[in-house]
């Protein structure tokens, strides 16, 4: 009995905020959201009040957290590769409609109006307008009417007989120096004037001037006309676009189908600098992992000698680097390669007179790199290494000295095979973490310098990540998330195989460890 209490006191709430959640997304026409929100919250209540769902009670709540961290994500991402989604494209056909046919241009032709403002204690107002005549009329509500057809509601007060109304009705005149504490709400204000669309609004504080639509949205053509040129822009692929190839600047979220994907592929200026950044990519990892684990190697093999005096001492300073945080070693770093006042060049030009253009030139961006990430990493390796060093039988050693194996033939005959039976599985990860390894590229060189010409803001030392990032925050025409998507997709299946691989080869590597 207690225990169904406490299942009703925790998922009545739970259920009460779905009721609200799902009224919400009715009224949005969110009919898709409103399905999952009423299967899932059906799923948890027969999970955790049915008996025979017991089981499932331990996995809804990791397959939730993993649906929505994880599976959710990935889906969403997959579906903005294929649109057009970015700056420019953000709002929905019909928001983008509706904020073309809201905009207003001046008609300097046509009347303008003296304009004196009235408030009443709702914050309403209403606008005195005298014309060029002399003649007055009021807006209020939406409309515009002739002071004499206003009406007695609307009746002009003058009390203190300066041929200016005080009030009129319970509207109370502003103040000229108090009207521009209004005039966020006082811009907002539209009148209908006269026939058509034409309205009324504030030019300055004391004049409001006719305005007329700048375009028109003509349903059956599906575009937008300029009502002034009568220009016809044509809804197509996520734009308006006329006859003569001009596009209006705002355009609207549509499906692109694999457009993303060929532009990686055909437009020259996208997939040229792709293409470097792609190969980049895998000659980063590579070189990551290669220099890293070869120093690291080195100084496991010479920490692991039991004849070295201060064994502990050098282990604990080699392992500093890996002790202090990744992000703030690279901004050191960064610091200590800067051109003009870097520690780095300082020396260099104490000592052979010249300094190197570490973050500038693209070949020595790149080695500046390789040589932080090789900081960064070296004793992680070495830990890796000088712990899979412990595992080998040192019989094998004393036997091949007997057999009269130098020093050589021992580290590529026994340690090294043995080594790397161990260390493999963990060489593979480290590739796939250093493809991905986005805060060393980034705060160290912000993936610079440039790549000339290219049409995409990719850097020389850029790897797809990084340039993913800068595809979706950086560009300098604005933000393009279905690019980015498209170059996350191509990461995640070039990751996901490494994994697979990862997990083959660690397979394989235990059948050689039982048979040796």
């Amino acid at each position: 009995m207690a225990g169904a209490i406490v299942k009703v006191l925790l998922l009545g709430p739970l259920n009460a905020i779905a009721v609200w959640a799902a009224v919400i997304l009715a009224g949005e026409r969110q009919f898709l959201l409103l399905a999952l929100l009423v299967a899932g919250c059906g799923l948890i209540d027969y999970v955790f009040l049915a008996r025979r769902a017991y089981p499932w009670r331990y996995l809804i709540p990791g397959l939730f957290f993993m649906a929505v961290m994880v599976v959710y994500p990935l889906c969403y991402t997959v579906l903005v590769a294929f649109t057009n989604y970015g700056t420019g494209h953000i709002l929905s056909k019909d928001l983008a409609i509706q904020h073309y046919t809201s905009r207003y241009v001046l008609k300097e032709d046509l009347p303008q109006y003296a304009a004196a403002i009235f408030r009443n204690d709702a914050a309403r107002f209403a606008v005195l307008l005298t014309d060029s005549a002399g003649k007055r009329f009021v807006g209020v509500k939406d409309k515009v009417v002739p002071l004499e057809d206003a009406g007695l509601e609307l009746k002009p007060v003058d009390e203190d007989g300066d041929g200016v109304p005080d009030r009129i009705g319970d509207y109370m005149a502003v103040p000229t120096l108090a009207v521009f504490q209004y005039l966020t709400d006082l811009q907002k204000l539209e009148f209908q004037s006269g026939a058509g669309d034409n309205v009324l609004k504030m030019r300055t504080p004391d004049t409001f001037a006719t305005y007329v639509p700048e375009f028109r949205y003509d349903k059956d053509l599906d575009a937008l006309v300029d009502v002034e040129s009568e220009t016809v822009y044509y809804a197509r692929n996520g734009s308006f676009v006329a006859d003569s190839g001009e596009t209006l600047d705002t355009g609207y979220k549509a499906s692109v189908g694999w457009r993303n994907f060929k532009s990686l592929v055909r437009n020259p200026q996208i997939s040229g600098p792709f293409l470097r950044v792609f190969v980049w990519t895998f000659v980063w990892a590579a070189l990551s992992v290669l220099t890293t684990f070869s120093l690291g190697l080195l100084l496991a093999v010479l920490l692991n000698d039991v004849k070295m005096k201060f064994r502990t001492l050098y282990r604990v300073a080699l392992v500093l680097p890996y002790a202090m945080p990744a992000f703030i070693s690279a901004l050191i770093w960064r610091g200590l390669l800067n051109t003009e006042v870097g520690l780095v060049n300082s020396v260099l030009k104490s000592v052979i007179g010249v300094g190197v253009p570490w973050l500038q030139d693209p070949f020595w961006a790149k080695v500046a790199l390789i040589l932080v990430n090789l900081w960064l990493g070296f004793p992680y390796m070495m830990l890796v290494c000088l712990g899979a060093l412990q595992s080998i039988p040192h019989e094998l050693y004393e036997a091949s000295t007997v057999d009269g194996a130098s020093g050589w033939q021992q580290f590529w005959r026994i340690t090294l095979p043995l080594l790397l039976v161990s260390v493999a599985p963990l060489l593979i990860s480290s590739f796939a973490f250093n493809f991905n390894n986005f805060s060393v590229v980034y705060l160290v060189t912000r993936g610079r310098p440039a790549i000339p010409g290219a049409q995409t803001p990719a850097g020389a030392t850029d790897i797809l990540i990084s340039y993913t990032y800068r595809l979706a925050f950086e560009s300098a025409a604005g933000t393009d998330y279905g690019l980015a998507s498209a170059v996350t997709i191509i990461i995640f299946l070039i990751v996901g195989t490494l994994s697979w691989i990862n997990f083959r080869f660690t397979g394989a590597l235990e059948e050689v460890r039982e048979n040796a």
